[in-house]
């Protein structure tokens, strides 16, 4: 089976989990929340939030279920910010 355009890009992506903690921090900005509230939500601790938004944690897929949960969106659509971000971030990079 031959991958699309789309899934080849993806293939080619790696992970990058800063990019997640800046999109998090970015949309919990958007939304007027604190650290305090988010973290409340998402049942996990104020201090771990502020950890995986600077990129000095990487959060389990079960602590990004919660925070995307927290944040009223689906898991995938955080994910799928990410995978956008990241992609816009290595076009601007690849000369």
């Amino acid at each position: 089976m031959m991958a699309n355009a789309n899934q080849k890009r993806a293939l080619n992506m790696n992970y990058d989990y800063r990019v997640t903690g800046q999109i998090i921090g970015r949309l919990r900005v958007q939304r007027e929340m604190s650290q305090e509230a988010l973290s409340g939500l998402a049942g996990i601790a104020r201090s771990h939030l502020a950890m995986i938004e600077n990129g000095r944690k990487k959060a389990n897929v079960e602590t990004l279920w919660r925070i995307a949960a927290a944040l009223d969106m689906r898991m995938s659509e955080l994910m799928r910010m990410v995978e956008d971000e990241m992609d816009r971030m290595s076009h601007v990079t690849k000369p």
